[in-house]
């Protein structure tokens, strides 16, 4: 090989090098907006959801019942809405499913029930685990500067290798490389 070949190999080699870089890149923004994406859409849905429940209320169709068991579904994955929005019990490592259905004044049974038919969550516990992932990511994104202990903390996970197995099931990928994922894109 001659000089000049060598040379030329070396810019095509650099070329590539950059090159990948440039598409790791383009997709930790292609990550980063995706899931962006699908919390506006959650967000939506959500909302969606909230609005017709405060519409039946307010139009008087929805009757108020004393016993959480007989309410209808809707009415109870209403309540259940609000009053996690409420009071955040999930961000407790301690509250479970058990918690969940007294905070409600309804059975286990219902409760599973209810997540079973009326839910992409299978079970109570998988709804409270995906709350806390839901606020760790978030914690992540507008808490630059906190441990993924503290993270790990606030959102509610009983420790850290916990909140990062979850994460990693999830997204795919550590709390660290999420957090580096973002502060790339600035």
């Amino acid at each position: 090989m001659t000089e000049k070949e060598i040379k030329q190999l070396q810019e095509e080699n650099s070329f590539l090098k950059k090159e990948v870089e440039r598409l790791k890149d383009e997709l930790v923004r292609m990550v980063s907006r995706n899931l962006d994406l699908t919390e506006r859409l959650e967000y939506d849905v959500e909302l969606k959801r909230r609005t017709e429940v405060a519409r039946e209320i307010l139009e008087g169709n929805v009757e108020r019942q004393r016993n959480a068991d007989l309410q209808d579904d809707g009415q109870l994955m209403a309540l259940i809405e609000m009053k996690v929005e409420k009071d955040r019990p999930h961000l407790r490592p301690e509250f479970c499913s058990k918690d969940l259905a007294e905070m409600l004044g309804v059975s286990m049974k219902r409760l599973e029930a209810l997540f079973r038919h009326q839910t992409i969550h299978r079970t109570p516990d998988a709804y409270i685990d995906n709350l806390r992932v839901l606020a760790a990511l978030r914690l992540l994104r507008e808490q630059p500067n906190y441990t993924i202990a503290v993270v790990a903390e606030e959102a509610g996970f009983s420790n850290v290798r916990t909140l990062q197995r979850r994460i990693m099931e999830v997204i795919g990928m550590s709390p660290v490389d999420y957090r580096l994922m973002l502060t790339k894109d600035l």
